[in-house]
């Protein structure tokens, strides 16, 4: 007890304090000399389970967790990642206690007017918040200062802090196929084509027999054609057309270009046209880059209904037995490194795979 309580006080001290801000620095320095991942995301479980081990209040553990999670955003930021996302709040969450329930809805409540009052971090690496779910479940106060805290950070460019709350992904995925079917149960506007097959056909013939008409005339006007009046007159009132009516197939169709007949049918988006990455852009993180890291601490190898649709092939999906309070730089260092060992290596077989195949056409050149 006597050398935890003085290892604890050394740590503390201003001097061990400085020490290990510079450690951190250089760390995070040498990490950004790789590649880095350009969104990543947490599942921050293990904060009732921290509260119990130290017996506190869960909400105290919640409060804990935001602290970890200000850590780990200045550490990615740092770093170079571009967007982050948290699972902050489950809609299933909904059914825990009415106690827990509204501890954690106070407790979000003034941690962003805590964002928005002391936003440095958000500000010095230019972040901005987006929430990300259900709005229509939170406290009208609550969504109050979640729309002032988005708005508040939308002219920031430079990075993205996703916060998932309350949100699941089958969710998700429910309301970006209802929004597909409604995009695509409008009718495409209908809009005069200028170079349509019929329109060019119309012009070339109108132009035609105008010039036919005018050799009439001028053959009219030479004494030697005697009847060719009459010619004029019919072949004037009955074949030349002007330049601006609508073409003949048009009118005798009865299908106007501009849709206002009744007899012209509404297009529809064909519904074959529909893609993966339709969905895609109906998603909540439509825009943003693919998924790379997915990490959850408290030891739960699941994804609990989480960013489903985002992790692909190539997504890395980390669980750690730390709880969520202890999440730190020491914990996520060595996922970072990990992870770029990862990317070095894959590079190195591209490479490898792409100079065989070079020497083997030299190869069947030679």
């Amino acid at each position: 007890m006597h050398l935890s309580q003085l290892r604890r006080w050394i740590l503390q001290s201003p001097p061990a304090e400085w020490a290990l801000q510079q450690l951190r620095e250089l760390l995070i320095g040498a990490l950004r000399q790789g590649p880095i991942p350009q969104h990543v995301a947490f599942v921050m479980d293990g904060n009732r389970r921290f509260a119990k081990n130290h017996r506190i209040e869960t909400v105290e553990g919640h409060n804990l967790g935001f602290e970890a999670l200000a850590r780990v955003l200045e550490v990615c930021y740092k770093s170079g990642v571009k967007v982050v996302t948290v699972y902050a709040f489950s809609i299933e969450n909904f059914k825990r206690s009415k106690y827990e329930v509204d501890g954690l809805m106070d407790m979000a409540k003034v941690k962003l007017a805590q964002l928005l009052q002391h936003g440095d971090l958000l500000d010095c690496y230019g972040v901005s918040i987006r929430v990300l779910g259900q709005r229509e479940l939170i406290k009208p106060d609550l969504l109050a200062d979640i729309e002032r805290a988005t708005k508040m950070t939308s002219r920031n460019g430079d990075a993205i802090l996703n916060v998932c709350f309350p949100y699941t992904s089958r969710d998700e995925i429910t309301t970006a196929v209802r929004s597909t079917v409604t995009d695509y149960s409008k009718p495409l506007p209908v809009q005069q084509r200028t170079f349509s097959e019929s329109h060019i056909k119309h012009t070339l013939r109108s132009r035609h027999l105008t010039v036919a008409a005018e050799k009439v005339r001028e053959r009219s006007r030479s004494p030697s054609s005697g009847g060719a009046s009459d010619v004029e007159d019919s072949t004037s009132s009955s074949t030349t057309l002007h330049p601006d009516s609508p073409p003949e197939d048009t009118m005798m169709s009865g299908k106007e270009v501009d849709g206002s007949n009744n007899a012209n049918p509404h297009l529809y988006p064909d519904p074959e046209s529909i893609t993966s990455k339709v969905l895609n852009d109906h998603m909540y993180t439509a825009g943003l880059p693919p998924l790379e890291l997915l990490i959850r601490t408290s030891g739960v190898e699941r994804l609990s209904d989480f960013m489903l649709w985002q992790s692909h092939e190539n997504t890395e999906i980390v669980f750690l037995k730390c709880l969520w309070p202890e999440f730190n730089l020491w914990q996520f260092l060595p996922v970072l490194v990990e992870w770029q060992w990862r990317r070095k290596k894959e590079k190195e077989e591209e490479r490898g795979v792409k100079s065989v195949g070079g020497s083997i056409i030299k190869t069947k050149a030679s």
